[in-house]
């Protein structure tokens, strides 16, 4: 049954867990979901009530070391990522890792050289490449609607009180001892993922500089230039005095627009304008938990590689000037 079935550990079963990805562990085919763990024991056991889990611990090693569990979701904040993934892989479990994949690009070398070492699987979980309007984004490229595609560029701005950005008691996300940055490492990995999903290698990175009276963790602003001649320049502002988010994609015949966080594509071409319209997910990491499942049984490839993940935390540690 372990071969023909995936039997899951989370460890981590905080916010993004009880929406967004936590049920889905139970929804996908060849998938179960057995334990969960997180360090109150009041939350957990809460968690795993209203869940139907089975199995609660306040201890990692627990479901790391759980021989009934065969891969572990790990949605802890991005400070203890490396520690817990390289633990799952020693003990022989297969890793869906959520993002950002780790605190910066040592970590990444660190993890990359630990999946190299051994025969199990680990994916991260850059969730957007799986839903329906970011691969219809990619098909529109790809059928060539806008002719070959000069440049991207990615404006997000936030003022203080927005609720893009899931708030935690400890708002661990502004520490970046824990997030490795502020709210940027937070959102910034999936938005930069699906550019080098869509663009492919990148050639040069380069970061802009913003006013030196603007806290570094509040603007972060960068440059791309992809190998096959596509530019992109990118601003994340968690300062700013109104709310925005937009992804346009220009090429020889038009333009291509659309926001990280509706359902929605604008597409232009010779003056005319076309929309299209998709249905939200109520577990929005589904979709790539069901390709995981498929990708840890040898049914597929995998969804988001630990090396693909890594040219993304590059590109975040060159625009923070930490490289």
């Amino acid at each position: 049954m372990m071969k023909n079935n995936v039997h899951w550990g989370i460890i981590g079963c905080g916010d993004v867990a009880e929406v967004k990805s936590g049920p889905a562990f139970q929804k996908a085919k060849n998938s179960y979901l057995l334990a969960v763990m997180r360090r109150n024991e009041e939350k957990v056991k809460d968690f795993a009530q209203r869940h139907h889990v089975s199995n609660w611990t306040t201890n990692a090693l627990d479901i790391i070391n759980n021989k009934n569990i065969n891969a572990i979701y790990i949605a802890t904040p991005p400070s203890t990522h490396l520690e817990y993934a390289l633990k799952a892989l020693e003990a022989g479990k297969n890793v869906y890792l959520e993002k950002p994949m780790v605190l910066n690009s040592d970590e990444a070398k660190i993890l990359l050289e630990a999946t190299k070492k051994g025969n199990n699987k680990l994916t991260v979980a850059h969730y957007r490449r799986c839903l329906p309007v970011f691969i219809a984004v990619k098909e529109l490229l790809d059928s060539n609607i806008i002719g070959a595609v000069s440049t991207a560029e990615i404006i997000i701005s936030q003022t203080k009180d927005a609720s893009l950005i899931a708030k935690t008691d400890e708002n661990w996300r502004t520490n970046p001892a824990i997030s490795g940055g502020g709210y940027f490492h937070d959102i910034a990995p999936h938005q930069l993922d699906l550019m080098v999903h869509y663009f492919g290698d990148v050639a040069t990175i380069n970061r802009v500089e913003v006013e030196q009276n603007v806290n570094i963790h509040d603007v972060v602003k960068g440059t791309l230039k992809f190998k096959n001649g596509v530019s992109f320049k990118g601003c994340w502002n968690f300062d700013g005095l109104e709310n925005k988010d937009k992804c346009t994609i220009k090429g020889e015949k038009g333009s291509i627009s659309f926001s990280f966080y509706k359902d929605e594509i604008i597409l232009s071409t010779d003056k005319k304008e076309k929309k299209y319209q998709f249905k939200g997910t109520k577990h929005v990491q589904q979709p790539m938990i069901e390709k995981t499942v498929a990708y840890f049984l040898e049914k597929n490839e995998n969804p988001c590689s630990v090396n693909q993940a890594a040219t993304v935390t590059k590109i975040m540690d060159v625009f923070c000037g930490i490289k």
